[in-house]
């Protein structure tokens, strides 16, 4: 195996792709929820098993209560969106009964690719006429950008994660002093007080 093979393999192991099977129970809402950073390509195809009397509504959005896709009667099909910011996003699939249906829960089932994954180059292969090795290629750039952009993403977490820590630590430090001179006045203002209080009683001269 030579080097550009290798890295192919690389390529294809590195990729997300997100299968996944359940069960939807009759009058039941059930969601996927996953973190995404921004600027991705997210792609989804979905099929539902048919359920007589049953109405399944498709909703994809953000924790900002936008909606990027929304399917009334979801049976079969796709979706795609392009991510704008870092978010929380989820797929919801809720399950309503209509007039004569039947309780049977729905099978539901579902492949979620985002990145390198959702992109079609067979379609970029055909429009820009690319040799298989060069769409590889485009492949691997596309990864490599990807996981460039992964590692910034974490450096800028942990840098503002590290900052978090200084400035708690920070305010500890401020508010263990502040502690300090408050339980040293007090005890000094005891102090005086008390001995005003004995010298009043002519316990102490």
């Amino acid at each position: 195996m030579n080097i550009f093979q290798f890295l192919v393999a690389v390529a294809l192991t590195c990729v997300s792709v997100n299968g996944l099977s359940f069960y939807l129970p009759v009058n039941m809402r059930k969601c996927l929820k996953e973190e995404i950073h921004k600027d991705v390509l997210v792609t989804g195809e979905y099929e539902l098993s048919d359920a007589p009397g049953q109405k399944t509504v498709l909703h994809v959005g953000d924790s900002n209560g936008h909606t990027l896709y929304t399917k009334d009667d979801a049976s079969k099909g796709k979706f795609a969106f392009t991510t704008d910011d870092y978010d929380m996003f989820d797929v919801c699939f809720q399950s309503k009964m209509v007039a004569g249906g039947r309780g049977a829960d729905r099978e539901v089932t579902i492949h979620i690719k985002k990145g390198v994954e959702a992109k079609t180059y067979d379609d970029i292969a055909k429009a820009e006429k690319l040799k298989p090795m060069e769409v590889e290629l485009r492949r691997l750039e596309d990864l490599s950008e990807s996981i460039v952009n992964d590692f910034a993403y974490m450096r800028a977490r942990e840098e503002e994660m590290r900052d978090t820590n200084e400035s708690t630590n920070s305010r500890v430090l401020y508010f263990s002093i502040f502690s300090m001179v408050c339980l040293l006045s007090l005890a000094t203002w005891q102090v005086f007080y008390l001995r005003r209080y004995f010298k009043s009683k002519k316990l102490i001269e």
